[in-house]
């Protein structure tokens, strides 16, 4: 676990940039990493150990929020921004950790650890206290699945829902405007 790249002045977006610069605001609601609106910048930062890689998580540290976005294939050149911080999993499969961080039980914990009043912030060492459980890798790999399949289940509900008040809405409206002399 290492902190975000300290960009030592405000950095400027340049489109043609060369190195996305991951921040909290490109991280949504549900901790999925959204790089079409992350800014650009040329040259910054191009210390391997900066360079984000697929499967590792950035961590909102402080906030509204707190969670770990997992990094996904075709990330490209990219930095993680401070006070980002950069969890790089090693003998555990990354969409499992990103599973547990994300769980409810590890997010009450974190948020009982969380400092400050105006702006929460966990900070690299509350991180790092929080207990995980780490089963077989088949295991893990069933976890994810399920996890995936229980995320998939929810959207579809949420989609029904939305269907559901839409067609009745609709069905009302006619049956208004029919019933009207």
């Amino acid at each position: 676990m290492q902190m975000g790249y300290p960009f030592r002045a405000r950095f400027e977006h340049d489109p043609t940039g060369d190195v996305t610069v991951i921040q909290m605001k490109d991280i949504d609601d549900t901790n999925t990493l959204r790089l079409d609106s992350a800014n650009k910048v040329s040259q910054a930062a191009k210390q391997s150990r900066h360079m984000l890689r697929a499967g590792d998580l950035v961590f909102r540290s402080r906030g509204r929020s707190n969670g770990a976005a997992l990094v996904g294939e075709g990330i490209g050149h990219a930095v993680l921004a401070a006070p980002m911080l950069l969890i790089r999993p090693l003998d555990i499969l990354p969409a499992y950790l990103y599973w547990f961080i994300n769980a409810p039980p590890a997010v009450a914990q974190l948020a009982s650890l969380a400092a400050g009043t105006a702006v929460q912030m966990i900070s690299a060492e509350a991180l790092k206290s929080l207990e995980i459980p780490v089963p077989t890798l088949e295991r893990q790999h069933q976890i994810v699945a399920l996890a995936t399949l229980a995320k998939a289940e929810q959207q579809l509900q949420m989609t029904l829902a939305s269907e559901r008040h839409r067609l009745v809405t609709h069905i009302l409206t006619r049956y208004a405007r029919a019933s009207t002399p």
